[in-house]
């Protein structure tokens, strides 16, 4: 008796591993905007640049006042 393409045997695999590759490639992709999306903000940049030193602190108020006019 040959089973081969019966039930969920061949079936089941025929479609259920494409569908598992287009889920996962589409996780990834996903994965990946949200990353770009992740861009830092002007006061971030500046608070990082206060932070290791770059600027002083006058420096820092000036372009934070400004930063917090354009909003």
């Amino acid at each position: 008796m040959d089973f081969i393409g019966h039930g969920w045997g061949m079936g089941f695999g025929m479609w259920f591993l494409p569908v598992l590759l287009i889920i996962i490639v589409i996780y990834f992709l996903k994965d990946n905007s949200k990353n770009e999306e992740k861009h830092s903000s002007a006061q971030d940049i500046l608070d990082k640049r206060y932070a290791g030193g770059e600027i002083d602190t006058e420096e820092y108020k000036e372009k934070s006042d400004v930063l917090k006019k354009r909003k």
